[in-house]
């Protein structure tokens, strides 16, 4: 079996499954992409599937049908996991359009290995996919520099979610709340302050629930290290979450408030509504007008929001209510065909911070 991108070696494939690594197969079957085209020099004999079935036996990745049917049996394993293996790449990259782009980097790496050998597909895939948008958020650390004011996660329409459900039975309101937690803006904007290796341990470790043994073999390091990254990463990151506490229908009830003090210029409304240290991160990446460095303070972001929303803009906008990363948002379309999605986040009674994306390249799959 070749070594992995970035030099890993690949994964092991033993077939051992925790209780709490059973999180990782939550989500129910969700049709993905169509099947990646067969990798230059790719024989029949390279993707094997079940004997002569596919489905269920196709899925075991039992020896004994090649050819189309061997391919079918691979596109129907990694279906079978796609919603968990999409947030997990999705949770690591902030970006939708680059975890896409990783399951389709696992998907041929899975039709080239000796699919008998894995017990464990699941197991297998998840690392596959980790190591890949490790290597991938890495290049993309390297390019930041380049990109044009604050870089936001790219925005995804949770309801439904292509993410699947967020658990199976038996777990219940707790786990669901942290895997919502763990796809909101604020949360993956703040874990752009990680490095590649603790994104993925707390990402593993805080939405999955996996035992740092299971993370250490994902991730080829000892699990000393990866309690360690954990650490580090909780820590830099726990700071921030207690910015935003509060629960989706207080947040709608503050977003909604806010918008409407917006639009009609209250400069007194909308300072009551947010946090003396409140802050807008704006992502127009260049292409759209956005403010290119964060707004801080009560009085600037009520004085900004009420420039770009009150009563001397008009037309006003459209405003289409969404659900965005399991969280209350809008979608802003304005009458030049400019498109932005908000989400906040907040404690208490107070917005702690607005995220505003408009960079359309983020915005293609959004409605509204």
């Amino acid at each position: 079996m070749e070594p992995d991108r970035g030099g890993h070696p690949p994964p092991p494939v033993d077939g051992r499954v925790t209780a709490a690594g059973a999180r990782l197969a939550g989500g129910g079957c969700r049709p993905g992409r169509a099947p990646a085209p067969q990798p230059a020099g790719t024989t029949a004999a390279d993707a094997t599937g079940a004997a002569g079935t596919t489905g269920a036996a196709g899925t075991t990745g039992a020896a004994g049908t090649t050819g189309a049917a061997g391919t079918t049996g691979a596109a129907g394993t990694l279906d079978a996991h796609r919603p968990m293996l999409l947030g997990l790449a999705y949770r690591l990259l902030g970006s939708l359009h680059d975890a896409e782009d990783v399951l389709q980097d696992a998907y041929l790496r899975w039709l080239d290995v000796d699919r008998a050998a894995v017990a464990e597909p699941r197991r297998y895939l998840s690392r596959v996919v980790t190591r890949l948008a490790i290597d991938r958020l890495r290049a993309r650390q390297a390019a930041r520099e380049t990109y044009v004011g604050p870089w936001l996660p790219e925005p995804v329409a949770t309801a439904p979610s292509p993410f699947g459900p967020p658990v199976e039975p038996p777990f219940g309101p707790p786990e669901h709340a942290e895997l919502r937690d763990s796809l909101s803006l604020a949360l993956l904007h703040l874990l752009e302050r990680l490095t590649a290796p603790e994104r993925a341990v707390y990402v593993l470790r805080t939405a999955f629930a996996l035992p740092f043994a299971e993370i250490a073999e994902i991730l080829g390091r000892s699990a000393a290290d990866c309690r360690q990254l954990h650490h580090r990463a909780t820590d830099r990151v726990a700071a921030g979450r207690r910015r935003f506490t509060a629960s989706p229908g207080e947040q709608r009830r503050l977003l909604d408030a806010f918008l409407a003090a917006a639009r009609d210029g209250d400069l007194a409304r909308l300072t009551a509504l947010v946090a003396d240290d409140v802050t807008v991160w704006a992502d127009g990446g260049g292409r759209v007008r956005s403010a290119r460095n964060p707004v801080r303070g009560a009085d600037r972001v009520a004085r900004f929001f009420a420039g770009v929303h009150g009563p001397r803009r008009r037309p006003a906008p459209q405003l289409a209510p969404a659900e965005l990363n399991g969280r209350p948002g809008v979608v802003i379309r304005w009458p030049d065909g400019r498109r932005y999605a908000l989400a906040v986040a907040a404690a208490g009674d107070r917005i702690t911070g607005l995220y505003l994306i408009g960079n359309p390249d983020k915005l293609t799959r959004l409605a509204g």
